[in-house]
Formats: structure tokens, sequence, C-alpha cells
């Protein structure tokens, strides 16, 4: 059921190195605050979360950094492709965000921008926690393992 729902969502936007840079213990849905023309920019499929990450403040959860370009079409009343975005969560989502985000070396990582099937931007929040550099060493070792154990399977029949 749930590869079901994963076929249905439209990824606009992934954070790819998001994995590499951080061990991600759990993720979260959010809704997304957005403007008329962030929309249709999105709906496009131009955005980028690479270098973003999300903050709690006063009882609310804030996407920074994230840059949706201005919309082709839009007029003099275009957004800001680098404004601060508002996420949409229930206060149980949030309060369990802050508690995780307080504990040392965790933040809170944009992982992909989609559109559900019911045609709604939402957004993917992991929580992560920083890795070193010999534990980016240990995962590029097993991608490399992983990669060549398929290809030898594939040789052999």
């Amino acid at each position: 059921m749930a590869r079901k729902k994963e076929e249905n969502r439209k990824v606009v936007s992934e954070n790819r190195k998001a994995r590499f840079n951080y061990a991600i213990e759990s993720t979260l849905e959010a809704g997304m605050q957005l403007t008329g023309t962030e929309v249709k920019s999105l709906r496009e499929g131009k955005a980028t979360i690479a270098e973003s990450y999300a903050h709690v403040k006063d009882g609310e959860v804030f996407l920074v950094n994230a840059t949706i370009p201005e919309y082709a079409g839009g007029n003099r009343l275009n957004h800001e492709p680098t404004r601060v975005r508002r996420l949409l969560l229930k206060a149980k989502e949030i309060d369990k965000l802050s508690k995780a985000a307080d504990r040392e070396g965790m933040t809170l990582v944009p992982l992909k921008i989609y559109f559900n099937d019911r045609g709604f931007a939402k957004i993917d929040l992991g929580v992560a926690k920083g890795k070193k550099l010999h534990d980016k060493r240990d995962t590029e070792k097993q991608r490399d393992w992983q990669r060549d154990k398929a290809r030898l399977m594939r040789q052999k029949g």
C-alpha cells in the first residue's frame, strides 16, 4: 500500500546529498505555505533544496534557504526566490520535531519536495545527525560493494 502512495508523487526537487552527509533517523511529511507564483514555478519542476534546512521557532517550523525561482509568466507581484517558508504541521508533530532538533548534533533536513495525488505541494523532512568523514567513507564503500555485487550477479546470469 505504501508503494501505491509513492507512485502518485510528482517529485519536484530532491536533496540527493542529504543521505550521504547525514544519518537520517526519521522522516515526516509536511505541507508548505506557498504563494500562487511559487506553486506555478514548482509545477514547472524548478526548485533547489540542496543547501536548505528547517528550524523550529515560536512553535512553528520554517524552511530556510530553499530556492524556488521566480515564475516566468509572473508580473511585478512575483515572489522572492529564497524567502523563509512556513511548514504546515500539527502541534504534536511540531513538538516532536522541536525536541528532536534540540538534541545535540541533530538537524532538520529537507529530503524532497513533491506534489501528492491531491495536487498539494509537500516536503519530506528528515531528523538527521551529521556524519563524520569516516562514516561517509564507509557509506561510499558499501555503495561501491553493492554496485560491484550487482554487476557480478548480472554477469553470472
